[in-house]
């Protein structure tokens, strides 16, 4: 699929987005729901595109993410919770830093266990 210049930048904004409602999840907990729900809805209109994985990368961060914080919750009463909600914190912070960065150099996300960009 050929995109022109105004679909790319309006594709751009909805993946901002998201990447702001998921920065927002430690403030309040809907936003990421709200983020979500865009990859859902705008994924086709992506596909093809450079932004595809970012949607990706998106995606995997916020259900990770709902695992390793429900499973850190859960596993809070013996004490081992309290470490998986920092490393899940952390890893939270720096997939949404780096999808951030990415995209705002033009970059797409790594998406192979290689670490090659796919072209």
């Amino acid at each position: 699929m050929i995109f022109d210049e105004a679909q790319m930048a309006e594709l751009k904004k909805y993946t901002y987005a998201v990447y702001i409602l998921q920065a927002l999840s430690f403030v309040t907990l809907i936003t990421p729901i709200i983020g979500i729900i865009i990859n859902y809805i705008k994924d086709d209109d992506v596909r093809g595109s450079w932004l595809e994985s970012h949607f990706t990368w998106q995606k995997a961060t916020f259900w990770y993410g709902l695992l390793w914080t429900v499973l850190g919750v859960l596993t809070t009463p013996i004490l081992i919770g309290y470490g998986v909600l920092v490393v899940v914190t952390i890893w939270l912070i720096y997939r949404i830093a780096r999808g951030w960065i990415y995209l705002v150099d033009g970059k797409e996300m790594y998406l192979s266990t290689t670490g090659e960009e796919h072209e």
